[in-house]
C-alpha cells in the first residue's frame, strides 16, 4: 500500500512539474495561457487516471457481475464534460487581454478532486489539493518575478521628403530596449506620406513608454501607433 501511494505521489509531482515547465515557457512568451494554467490541466489530467489505474482502491463490487453493469467511470467522463463547458464561461476576452484561463484550470481540477473525493480515493484527492493550492500561490509569485517577452505592433508615418532613414529607425528601437520583425513599407496619402510597419519584441512591458516619448518630441514624426500585440 505504501508503494501505491508513493507512485501515485510521484506521478501527480511528476505532472506538476511537467505542466509547470511547459507553463514557464509561455508565460516568458507573454501567453495568456501560462505557468499556474499548465500545471493545473496537467494535475487534473494526471490525476484522473489513478481512477482506473488503482480501481482496486476506491470500487469494490458487490457480486462478480457488478462491474459489468456499474461504470462510475462514466460519471466522470460526463462532469469533466459539462465542466468543460463551465470553464469556458469564466475565459473573457477583454480587448487584446484574455482573462479567466487560470480560472478555468481550477474548476477544471476542482471537478477532478471532487470525483476522486466522491469515489473514496481520499489520498489522491488530499494530495492533489494541496499541490493545487501551491500551484495557484507560489506559481503565481514565481510567475510574477519573472521577465517575460512583450510583442507590439509599430507603425511609424513621415511626410515622403522626410521619413526618417532606416538605419536610424533601428538604431532608435534597440535604444529602447525592442528588436523588429516582419518591417514592411508603404507610400500613403497619394505618395505624400511614407510608413513604415513592423512587430517590436522587448523583455519588459515599460521599453513602450519611453519609446512613445521619444517619437512625441521628434517633429519629424507625422504620426505612430504602438498597440501590444495578441497571442
Amino acid at each position: 500500500m505504501a508503494q501505491e501511494y508513493f507512485e501515485i505521489s510521484f506521478r501527480l509531482v511528476a505532472a506538476l512539474f511537467a505542466g509547470g515547465l511547459i507553463g514557464l515557457e509561455r508565460s516568458y512568451r507573454g501567453r495568456a495561457a501560462g505557468f499556474p494554467t499548465h500545471a493545473l490541466v496537467c494535475i487534473a489530467s494526471s490525476l484522473l487516471m489513478p481512477v482506473t489505474v488503482y480501481e482496486s482502491h476506491w470500487f469494490h463490487p458487490a457480486a462478480d457481475g457488478a462491474r459489468a453493469t456499474i461504470d462510475p467511470t462514466r460519471m466522470a467522463q460526463g462532469i469533466m464534460t459539462g465542466i468543460g463547458f463551465l470553464g469556458a464561461g469564466v475565459i473573457v476576452k477583454e480587448g487584446l487581454s484574455v482573462r479567466g484561463l487560470t480560472t478555468a484550470a481550477s474548476i477544471w481540477v476542482t471537478a477532478a478532486i471532487g470525483i476522486l473525493t466522491g469515489i473514496g480515493f481520499y489520498f489522491a484527492a488530499g494530495l492533489c489539493t494541496l499541490l493545487t493550492l501551491g500551484t495557484l500561490s507560489l506559481f503565481r509569485w514565481i510567475e510574477g518575478k519573472l521577465p517575460t517577452e512583450h510583442y507590439a505592433n509599430f507603425s511609424l508615418r513621415f511626410a515622403r521628403d522626410a521619413a526618417m532613414p532606416e538605419a536610424e529607425l533601428r538604431r532608435l528601437v534597440a535604444e529602447h530596449g525592442f528588436s523588429i520583425y516582419n518591417l514592411s513599407y508603404r507610400l500613403t496619402g497619394d505618395g505624400e506620406q511614407f510608413e513604415y510597419r513592423m512587430v517590436l519584441r522587448a523583455i519588459g512591458s515599460q521599453s513602450s513608454r519611453a519609446l512613445s516619448d521619444a517619437l512625441k518630441a521628434d517633429r519629424s514624426v507625422l504620426e505612430y501607433r504602438i498597440a501590444p500585440a495578441s497571442d
